[in-house]
């Protein structure tokens, strides 16, 4: 009986998805905004799980700089700023390569080119800010066209619609089964892709551990390992919004001096390259997600209510200390 109302629910899914494919690009940008903040509004309220992360994870980013008050509006507005990227990915059959600069705007363009030279071959470390979506496609408008590991869903009907909405700009998606081996080899051929580094990876995983608003937490190492690898420059980037509804796609400078740097100093720059942005403006974030899942043994500050203690977490951690320990002794020798 599960399976069977599981197969319906699926099924009913994939309708509603179609049919907003159908009928999101047929609203104005203002029906779009208005939508979304409604659809986000609504969204913050039925799932409470969500909520209470969201409230958890400010609390222990920022003690008390934000008020109780001041923290549920910014959580209700994360919840907002989710559903607009959600919203304009369905709308985004309407951009193409000559209108999409009506809606995204650049920054530091000309820098990133000049750092990654006229192939252009690179890795775009990215995060879960803004419209992210639309990150990436601007990508493939602006011949940023790259190889892109897709996220597959439970229900495995929604993945050809998402599939061909990320990919209209040119991308090309492959599956996380040998993808890591995917975008080594189209770097190799000087390729681009681009990587989504915020997101709790565990620590069995090929993960590094490093300081997210001074808390640690569990990432992927797999950009610095193509880095490694292929030698292609790693480039932060992050897309925020702008009044007028439009965005704006920020390009961060090239991550220098890698050929001394650990996997997990690399993975580190990424994000010190980007949480200032969060700090002058929390809301874009996806602060519903679970970004502190594992807590040290003794934290010398709180963590979120859902963080728990993990021995191969603790295992990476010491191993951290262990490298840095080593170095700052060859550099007092030298």
């Amino acid at each position: 009986m599960r399976s069977r109302w599981k197969r319906i629910r699926y099924r009913l899914e994939w309708l509603g998805l179609f049919l907003a494919t159908k009928l999101v690009p047929l609203c104005s940008r203002r029906g779009c905004y208005h939508l979304a903040r409604t659809a986000g509004a609504l969204l913050s309220f039925l799932d409470q799980q969500g909520y209470q992360v969201a409230l958890s994870n400010l609390e222990v980013a920022f003690g008390d700089r934000f008020s109780p008050r001041e923290r549920r509006k910014i959580v209700r507005e994360s919840f907002q700023h989710f559903a607009r990227t959600m919203v304009d990915l369905l709308w985004s059959p309407r951009l193409t390569q000559k209108n999409f600069s009506r809606y995204i705007e650049l920054q530091n363009f000309e820098e990133m080119a000049r750092a990654t030279g006229p192939e252009r071959s690179m890795i775009v470390a990215c995060y879960h800010y803004s419209n992210f979506e639309w990150l990436s496609l601007a990508g493939g408008f602006l011949d940023l066209k790259g190889t892109i590991i897709s996220q597959e869903f439970k229900n495995s009907l929604l993945d050809p619609i998402f599939k061909k909405l990320r990919e209209q700009s040119g991308h090309e998606l492959v599956p996380r089964e040998r993808g890591i081996i995917r975008l080594y080899k189209a770097l190799r051929r000087k390729g681009r892709t681009a990587l989504l580094v915020d997101l709790t990876v565990p620590p069995t995983q090929g993960a590094v551990a490093i300081d997210c608003f001074g808390l640690k937490t569990s990432v992927t190492s797999a950009h610095a390992w193509l880095h490694e690898q292929t030698g292609a420059p790693i480039i932060p980037a992050h897309c925020e919004p702008l009044p007028d509804g439009r965005y704006r796609v920020i390009f961060h400078p090239k991550i220098e001096r890698t050929a001394e740097m650990t996997h997990q100093q690399i993975a580190q720059a990424c994000w010190d390259s980007f949480e200032p942005y969060v700090r002058k403006n929390p809301a874009p974030w996806l602060w519903m997600y679970k970004h502190w899942r594992y807590r040290p043994a003794k934290p010398d500050r709180p963590y979120p209510f859902y963080s728990n203690f993990f021995r191969r977490f603790e295992d990476l951690l010491q191993r951290d200390r262990a490298t840095a320990f080593t170095e700052g002794n060859e550099e007092n020798e030298g």
